[in-house]
Order: structure tokens, then sequence, then C-alpha cells
């Protein structure tokens, strides 16, 4: 008989979703993904199908599974966090699209709670900040505008779920109906302090209790999978963030990752006391066992910047092709570029802002816009390295990862504009391997993360920052003009 010593990890992220199999030193044994589809049904609304989104991560498990599954011992699950389902508990029918984290429909709701001067304490409670970013207002807005998830409330049926909870519905074939800490903590809904969901939050959103999941640990007998030949135990979840940082090895306090996907997002471990950003960071769950909190700062746009250039201008057939055509140039030309397709995320949280392309002139050329957009994922981070100093945190150095930083040209110039070290693992999808991680802990196969991230998380370069501080300082006023820009644009 072969030995269960591989951990089967489920990614499932906003533009695609992927299941990997990884061996105890971190080595990829297989992988398969799968893109996911998106809608945009109206100005600042982005949804996806919960149904596609559960059979193409089914797919992806299954291919893995056909050629190590006899030796998988455990499972661990990352996903998209905020984004949210609805479905009926007794039929399992989806009632609502997948409402995805960057959506901005339930500003109306957020709005009206900040302007009645809910935001000191709603953030005091959960850690975070008013914003249709969370999970709390896109429930909110399902239950007044869809039917089927009003009625469902009214009849006692309905689930609220994010993209953890969904997947874990569907893989125990609806016995388990729970989420994470780490997702809990991305609702609005969840007391930070105290782990369990506040009764004080669900009334301030007018929402029903009992549509919200158990809240789980995020490591250990979580839940068991029947659907592929024998009984598979589900060990580890966290949102996908946590699993970045968990890793990159960010277990002890002033550890710094920043991923850079369809978004970026800058977690530092903050120790174990609940943190309170003066700067409107995001305090937030990171490790259960032993409980661990983090700083965070989320920026809406990243990678979804590079598929606009390809997809919506059509200045580059593939994005391989941006770091060839930045290095074209020898600066951006005068121009900048704040990709605000879904308003500004930290430190400004400005949800009604929208892109600026600043400083065109007749010698633009699309090498100058590439240039631009690349040189905004950069000035983005700094702009949160900012707000975490301000805030007492002071990184040495910034664990990257995410499919973003395979660019080199863009991991230089994150070490130019913050003055950081930057550190790339030798695996960038931490993310899974994060889960994978979690999974491995809670199946029994590491006594603890720390162990884990020992055999598992190996580094592959470092890129060290220019010494040209003036260069910095002239490129950083730049930027802030164009961020004034934006937000001035707002009507």
């Amino acid at each position: 008989m072969k030995p269960t010593d591989l951990v089967l990890s489920i990614d499932c992220g906003t533009t695609s979703t992927r299941a990997m199999i990884f061996d105890l030193h971190g080595q990829v044994m297989a992988s398969a993904h799968y893109p996911l589809s998106q809608t945009y049904p109206a100005p600042g609304w982005m949804e996806e199908d919960a149904g596609e989104i559960w059979t193409l991560t089914d797919r992806a498990i299954r291919d893995v599974l056909a050629t190590h599954g006899d030796r998988v011992g455990a499972i661990g699950i990352a996903n998209q966090r905020e984004t949210v389902v609805a479905w009926d508990r007794l039929t399992g029918r989806i009632l609502s699209p997948a409402i995805v984290w960057q959506d901005r429909r339930a500003a109306i709701t957020t709005d009206a709670l900040h302007a009645a001067g809910h935001e000191h304490r709603v953030q005091e409670v959960t850690g975070l900040i008013l914003d249709p970013y969370f999970s709390a207002g896109k429930m909110r807005w399902a239950l007044d505008n869809l039917p089927d998830v009003g009625r469902a409330a009214k009849a006692g049926t309905l689930c609220f779920g994010t993209i953890d909870c969904w997947l874990l519905w569907k893989l125990t074939e609806g016995k388990v109906f729970g989420s994470d800490a780490s997702n809990a903590a991305r609702t609005s809904l969840m007391d930070l302090g105290s782990g369990a969901w506040s009764a004080e939050m669900i009334g301030l959103f007018g929402l029903p209790g009992a549509a919200l999941p158990a809240i789980l640990p995020m490591s250990g007998a979580l839940a068991k999978t029947s659907l592929y030949g024998r009984t598979l135990p589900i060990t580890g979840m966290a949102g996908d963030q946590q699993a970045a940082a968990i890793g990159q090895a960010c277990l002890d306090a002033g550890k710094a990752k920043c991923t850079y996907g369809t978004g970026i997002f800058l977690l530092a471990n903050a120790g174990t006391k609940v943190p309170l950003s003066r700067h409107r960071l995001l305090a937030t769950w990171l490790l259960s066992e032993p409980r661990h909190y983090a700083l965070e700062g989320s920026i809406f746009v990243g990678g979804d910047a590079v598929k606009w250039l390809r997809d919506g201008l059509g200045i580059v057939d593939a994005a391989a092709e941006t770091a060839a055509l930045a290095q074209s140039v020898p600066d951006s030309g005068g121009v900048s570029f704040v990709p605000a397709f879904a308003g500004l995320g930290a430190p400004y949280w400005q949800p009604m802002a929208r892109g600026v392309l600043a400083g065109i002139s007749a010698g633009t050329t699309r090498a100058h816009i590439v240039r631009a957009t690349l040189e905004a994922m950069g000035q983005q981070t700094a702009d949160l390295i900012d707000a975490f100093r301000g805030d007492g945190v002071l990184p040495q150095a910034l664990s990257v990862d995410g499919g973003m930083v395979a660019n080199e040209w863009l991991c230089q110039d994150i070490a130019d504009i913050t003055g950081l070290v930057v550190e790339r693992p030798r695996i960038i999808e931490t993310t899974a391997l994060g889960a994978a991680m979690l999974a491995a802990v809670g199946a029994g196969l590491f006594a603890n993360l720390h162990d884990a991230a020992k055999a598992m998380v190996h580094p592959d370069r470092r890129f060290e920052p220019s010494a040209d501080t003036k260069r910095r300082s002239e490129r950083r006023a730049m930027w802030r003009r164009a961020v004034a820009q934006t937000i001035a644009g707002i009507g």
C-alpha cells in the first residue's frame, strides 16, 4: 500500500480555479487549472457563476487525482475572499450569482452606514472599514433585490457563504456548512477579538444570523469528502491572502508579504493582539493556532490592469510582452496610470474613483503606457508601505508572490520604488502552497506551521533596491499628482 504523503490544494481565485498536489518538501507533483468567467451587468458590478466555480474546481481536482490520487492524504482549500453566494439549504439550489469581491453595488448600504456614524464601531469590532468590498453589504443587497433570496430567508433555508464555504458544502454533499475564521473575518460580521459572529454587526446590516455558516478553525479535522473514490479528509482552509502569507512563512510578527494577482494584497503579521490602524489599513485574522492577527492593505486592481491592456485596449497580445516593452523605454515618458477600475482601495478607500491615465502627449507610445501600468503596481505598493510605517509596522523586506512576479522587471521596480529588498520564492503560487501547509498540519503530517515552512518553503531570488533616492522621490511625487487627479474626478 502506498503512503498517503501528498497533499491536494484547491486554490479557487477570481480569474481561475486550480488544483495542485504537493509533496512534503513543497514540490508540485501535479497541477490543473481552468479559467473562470466574469460578467459585468452594470458599471461597478462583477459576477461569476457559482455553478461554474464548482464544476471547474471539481474537474481540476479529478485531473490531478488521476495522477497521484492514491497517495493524497489531505485536502486544503484557499479561495478568493469577500465574494458571496446564496443557496438553499434544503435543495442546494443556487439563489444568486457569485457577487465578486471587486463588485461595488453594496455602496448604497455602506455609504448609509457611514453617514449614520457607524464606521468607528464597525472597525472597532471587525477590524474593517465600511466599504462595499466586504461581504455583508453584498448579502444585504441580495436580500433586498433578489426575490429568491428573500423567500429563502423567510423560510429559514437561506445559506450565505463565501467561496470556501460554497466549496466545502459541495465537497461534503451538503453535510458541512462552515467557513474558516480567516474568511469569516472578511465579512464585516465577525468579532475579530473573539473569532465569533457578532450579533451587533449582523443586526447593523439587517441580516438573518441563521443564514451564516459555522466558523471553523483554519486547520484540523474540518470535514471529509467521498466524491473521489475514497474518503479524503479536508484539514485546511484559508482565504487566499492568509494562505499566501502562510506559504511565504510570515508566521512571526513583522514578517510581510505582497501578492500580485488580480488585485494586490500586502499583509504583515501583527502578532497576537488585535491591531487598530490609524492609516485606514485593515486588521484581520491571520492564524488560528496560535492565534495571530495581521494588518492588511488591499488594492483592487493589479493583474487586471495588464488584462485590460490586452483585452480592452489590445496594445499587447500577451501579458508576457509587457516586461520587454517596459524595458524598451527609459521611463514612462511622463505618463502615470492609476488603475482604479473598481475604486481605490487602501489607504484611500474611494469606492467611486475610476481610472486615470495622466500625462499623455503626442510622443506617448504603447511602450510608455505599458511601463506606466507596470509602474502602478510598485507605486500602489509604496502607498501601502507608507501606511504600514505610519502604523508602526516597519518591514525590512517584502516577500512577493502571485502570477505577476514572474516578471523580473516588475520585481526590480517594486524594490526600487519601495526602497525594500524584494524576495521571491521558488514557487510563486504560494496561496496553494499555504493551503497545502495548513492541510498537512491539520492531518498531522507536521507538528506545526513552522515545521511545515522549514520543509516546504524555498527562496528563489532577491532584488535589491536602487540607491537613487532622488529619482524615487520624483517618481512618487508624479504618482501622487495622478492619484489626486483621480480623487478630484469623483462626481
